[in-house]
C-alpha cells in the first residue's frame, strides 16, 4: 500500500512539472515573469531570504490564540489570489479573445478569462474553508504547483536557477535534520488543511479534517499511518531547473527532431525522479526526511549529465549576465 501512495505521490510530482512545461512559454509571452532579467545571479536571494523567514511568524503565530485561523485564512487568500492570476492567464489560451461591447472607443472590454478564473479560484477557495478533504487539497496544491513552478522558471536563467536549488537543497537539510523547524511548520500545516502539503491517503475512505496533525501520524507504527504527505516546495523548486532548461536554452533540434532545449528539460526530471526513489526509500522507513537535498541533487546532476551530452559544452549554460 506505500509503494502505491508512493506511486500515487509520484503521479503528482511529475504531472504538475508537465503542467509547469506546456505553460511556461504562454506564460513568458503574456509578460509574467517576475524578474526582468532572468540571468541576473542575485534575484534568487530574495526568494532564499523569503523561505527562510516566514516559517519563523507562521511557527510563533500558530502557537497565540486566534493564531491559527488567522494564518489559515492568509493563506486561503493568498493561494486563490495566485491562483486567479495564474489561471487567468493559462485560460486566456485557450477561451475567445477579448471582445469590446458597444465601439471599441466608449465600450466595455469583455475578456471571459476573467470571469471564469475567478469562479475557479472563488470554487477552489470554499472547497478549502467548507471541506478541506485530501482530494480538494491535493487538486488546489498540484494546480498551484504546476503554475508557480512555471513561473519561476520562466523568471530565473540557468544560473540563478542553480544559486536557488543549492541554497534551499542545504537550508532544507538543516531546518529538517538540524534545527527541524521544518518539522514543526509541517505539523502546522497539516492542522490548518492547507494546500502546501500534498497527501496521499491508504484508504480512499480517510477523513483529512479529522486525521490531525503530522506528528500525530508519526507517532503511529509505521504500517498504521494513515498517509504520506509532500511539500508543494518539494516539486516546484527542483521543477524550477526544469522549466529554466526548456525556456533558457537553445531549443535547436538535437536528435529525432527533439530540441536540446527540452532534451535538458527531461533530463533534469528524471535526475529528480532518481531522487525522488532514493528520498521514497528513506520516507517508508518511517522518518521523516528533507525533500529538497535528493530531489534537487538528482535534478541538477540529470541536468548537467544531459547538458554535456547534448550540447557538449562544460559551462553547463551558467553564463554570468548582470
Amino acid at each position: 500500500m506505500r509503494s502505491l501512495r508512493s506511486l500515487a505521490l509520484l503521479g503528482l510530482y511529475v504531472g504538475a512539472q508537465v503542467v509547469a512545461l506546456i505553460l511556461a512559454a504562454p506564460f513568458k509571452s503574456a509578460g509574467l515573469a517576475s524578474t526582468s532579467n532572468p540571468n541576473n545571479p542575485t534575484d534568487p536571494l530574495y526568494i532564499i531570504v523569503l523561505i527562510v523567514i516566514v516559517p519563523l511568524p507562521i511557527i510563533y503565530l500558530a502557537t497565540r490564540k486566534g493564531g491559527p485561523a488567522f494564518l489559515r485564512a492568509l493563506i486561503l487568500t493568498g493561494i486563490s489570489a495566485s491562483l486567479f492570476i495564474t489561471l487567468q492567464a493559462a485560460l486566456a489560451l485557450v477561451v475567445p479573445p477579448p471582445f469590446f461591447l458597444g465601439n471599441s472607443a466608449a465600450g466595455l472590454l469583455a475578456d471571459w478569462s476573467v470571469p471564469l478564473a475567478g469562479s475557479i479560484a472563488v470554487t477552489f477557495l470554499l472547497a478549502l474553508a467548507i471541506e478541506p478533504q485530501w482530494y480538494v487539497v491535493d487538486l488546489v496544491g498540484f494546480v498551484a504547483a504546476g503554475s508557480l513552478t512555471a513561473l519561476l522558471g520562466i523568471s530565473f536563467g540557468i544560473l540563478p536557477t542553480f544559486i536557488l536549488l543549492l541554497a534551499l537543497m542545504v537550508y532544507d537539510a538543516i531546518a529538517v535534520y538540524g534545527t527541524k523547524h521544518m518539522i514543526t511548520l509541517a505539523d502546522v500545516v497539516t492542522e490548518m488543511k492547507v494546500p502546501i502539503l500534498l497527501v496521499m491517503p491508504a484508504s480512499r475512505g480517510f477523513d483529512y479534517t479529522t486525521s490531525g496533525s503530522l506528528k500525530d501520524q508519526q507517532a503511529k507504527p509505521r504500517e498504521e499511518r494513515e498517509a504520506m504527505f509532500m511539500g508543494l516546495g518539494d516539486i516546484v523548486i527542483p521543477g524550477t531547473l526544469v522549466v529554466s532548461a526548456f525556456i533558457s536554452l537553445p531549443s535547436r533540434a538535437i536528435a529525432l527532431g527533439i530540441g536540446g532545449n527540452l532534451l535538458a528539460a527531461v533530463g533534469a526530471l528524471l535526475g529528480s525522479l532518481v531522487g525522488y526513489a532514493l528520498l521514497i526509500r528513506l520516507v517508508n522507513k518511517g522518518n521523516a526526511q528533507a525533500g529538497l537535498p535528493f530531489l534537487n541533487g538528482g535534478a541538477l546532476a540529470g541536468y548537467a549529465v544531459t547538458y554535456l551530452l547534448v550540447f557538449h559544452n562544460p559551462t553547463l549554460g551558467l553564463q554570468l549576465h548582470l
